[in-house]
């Protein structure tokens, strides 16, 4: 094992399954010209046929994937930013998500639809979207919404060899971190199986993405007052490990999530909505949403940066489930 940045996960996960299976093949806009570092050294292993650079037409080129990954191949496509998903989104719900379903399981769409949530660094609202969460809505595409590089490697590894289409969301927050990566060539990390980054018997801190570090930080300052937070990462949000999810809040007895995007309709409004349904005799507080404002995401950094969860807000809302006082000056 060697560190690696959470970039480097998505580089070799990539490398990796296109040296596995020539049927991989990477197109996205500025791909050879190498913007995040994502395709380092492709375009001289495996040639301009599987590293393609496309015009600036999403609805095209992810409809083509999606026509590719019907007649056997298996795409990477690389959308750069998660906003960049709406022009193309007749062709993913329309065509991509239905089109096994529709053609009674004689079509497979094996293919892996990248994009980052950049948000954050003041790049207002048309490029900040943390747009997963409308996308469960549909059926037919599983989603993935990984934390740290351990994570990323292995699940984006699991979803190229998956034969559903995959809808990747990197969270930018997160992508200088490192982690230990596997030089495996078989490393994988299912979809749909969660992970408990930290134990706990108090709180169950249930984050999505980017908000698994501050639910972390956050904790480390609950030990503090004596309070110990569990924090549950989903990893995936289709699907969902609903079981690992129930199990810690039926543990805990308090329940919190927390997710960067909006929380209205939010996946953390999803996952509240499961724990009220099937965990409802385990609580002895209501379920809690930490979540982004909704409102577009302003130009300004100090407007900006309050909207979001944090890990004071964290703190509060757990210090509020187990019912100690907030300090005064906090």
């Amino acid at each position: 094992m060697a560190k690696a940045t959470f970039l480097e996960a998505i580089r070799q996960a990539q490398y990796e399954e296109m040296s596995r299976d020539e049927r991989v093949f990477i197109m996205g806009e500025d791909i050879i010209c190498n913007v995040f570092g994502t395709t380092t050294g492709f375009v001289d292993a495996f040639g301009t046929e599987r590293v393609r650079d496309t015009p600036i037409s999403e609805n095209g080129f992810i409809g083509a994937a999606g026509g590719a990954a019907m007649v056997g191949m298996r795409p990477i496509v690389d959308a750069t930013i998660s906003s960049f998903l709406y022009p193309a989104m007749d062709q993913i719900m329309s065509i991509i998500a239905k089109s096994r379903y529709i053609y009674g399981g004689q079509a497979r769409l094996p293919l892996v639809i990248r994009s980052c949530l950049f948000y954050g660094n003041s790049n207002a609202a048309q490029h900040s979207d943390r747009n997963y969460s409308m996308f469960m809505n549909v059926p037919g595409l599983k989603i993935m919404v990984p934390s740290n590089a351990y994570d990323m490697k292995g699940m984006l590894k699991a979803a190229v060899r998956d034969d559903d289409p995959v809808l990747c969301f990197e969270d930018s927050t997160c992508w200088m971190s490192k982690a230990d990566l596997p030089d495996d060539p078989d490393f994988l990390i299912p979809l749909g199986k969660g992970d408990i980054k930290r134990e706990g018997n108090d709180v169950s801190i249930i984050a999505i993405g980017g908000a698994v570090p501050l639910a972390l930080k956050a904790a480390n300052d609950l030990a503090r007052d004596g309070i110990s937070a569990e924090v549950v990462d989903p990893r995936s949000l289709v699907p969902l490990d609903k079981e690992l999810i129930l199990r810690s809040v039926r543990k805990t007895g308090r329940a919190i999530t927390v997710d960067p995007a909006h929380q209205t309709c939010s996946a953390g409004s999803e996952i509240a909505a499961l724990i009220a349904e099937r965990a409802f005799d385990a609580l002895r507080g209501p379920v809690l949403r930490v979540a982004t404002a909704d409102t577009h995401l302003p130009f300004s950094p100090a407007i900006e940066k309050a909207l979001y969860p944090s890990p004071e807000r964290i703190v509060a809302a757990a210090r509020q489930l187990v019912g100690i006082r907030q300090p005064e000056n906090a």
